[in-house]
């Protein structure tokens, strides 16, 4: 005689796949994985040490310094080297953040769960941005106050918090590395691979703002500013140097690309297979 199948008990209310409901689900998917945590930590910390770090290099040489050196050193630059190390780190773990789920194959189980699949992707943004937002900007403020201890002895590169425009590059700081790992994530589900989304972060960010010193001056110049890379780091610029935007139409056209790239995967995720 067979033993009877086992029964599944009825739910006493049927689920339904909402927003908030696959924020959730995301959250814990980005709060439990190892790399979420390392890549975090290493974006704080590079944010913290390179500042101090440059700090107690231009206070301990300071006496040897030139007046042209000294006159390159600005408080508010020390204080945000760390912004430019940091944001490779963050776009790391935007990548990650969906490359890593069509890598070990996971994404079939969460586009099965969310047949709409573009709920995912938004749910992953939001995530990621309010999480990498709201880790960075104690980081940074931190960096401000270390940096300007450590610089004292130095009346000149001295600088209050409240002086205007401060905290709005602390903040914009912070800002611009979100949004980058924003945009890193959006190759992230264009690519679909970790190894490729990386390189083409690192390729737009990285090596073709250099090339452009290859074009002639007037090219370079014209160009250059609506770099993602170059016109996002206005948003926490104190100056406005020539051939450069303004800090308010930098972030308007990074946001642009990060909007373009979400738009692109957003289109490529309903139109390929998994």
């Amino acid at each position: 005689m067979s033993a009877a199948a086992p029964t599944v008990p009825k739910l006493e209310a049927p689920g339904r796949v909402t927003f908030p409901r696959v924020v959730l689900a995301e959250w814990t998917k980005f709060r439990s994985v190892r790399s979420t945590a390392w890549t975090l930590g290493i974006g704080i910390l590079l944010t913290t040490l390179f500042p101090i770090l440059f700090a107690t290099v231009t206070s301990s040489h300071w006496g040897q310094m030139s007046p042209h050196e000294r006159a390159s050193r600005s408080p508010l630059d020390i204080a945000l080297a760390g912004v430019f190390v940091a944001q490779l780190a963050i776009a790391v773990l935007g990548v990650l953040v969906i490359s890593a789920e069509y890598s070990t194959g996971s994404v079939r189980s969460t586009f099965t769960a969310v047949p709409k699949r573009l709920p995912v992707l938004w749910a992953k943004l939001v995530d990621y941005a309010v999480v990498s937002f709201v880790v960075l900007v104690p980081a940074v403020i931190v960096s401000f106050f270390a940096s300007q201890a450590i610089l004292a002895r130095h009346d000149i590169l001295q600088i209050s918090f409240t002086a205007p425009g401060v905290a709005r590059c602390m903040i914009g700081g912070a800002l611009y590395v979100a949004m980058v790992g924003v945009f890193a994530l959006a190759l992230g589900a264009i690519v679909r691979n970790t190894a490729g989304g990386i390189a083409t972060f690192a390729g737009i960010f990285f090596v073709i703002p250099p090339l452009m010193n290859l074009l002639p001056t007037s090219w370079n110049n014209a160009i250059s500013q609506y770099l993602p890379s170059n016109a996002g780091q206005q948003i926490f610029s104190l100056d406005h140097a020539q051939h450069t935007l303004t800090p308010l139409a930098g972030g308007l056209v990074l946001a642009g690309y990060c909007a373009a790239a979400i738009a692109i995967a957003a289109f490529l995720l309903r139109r390929r297979d998994v």
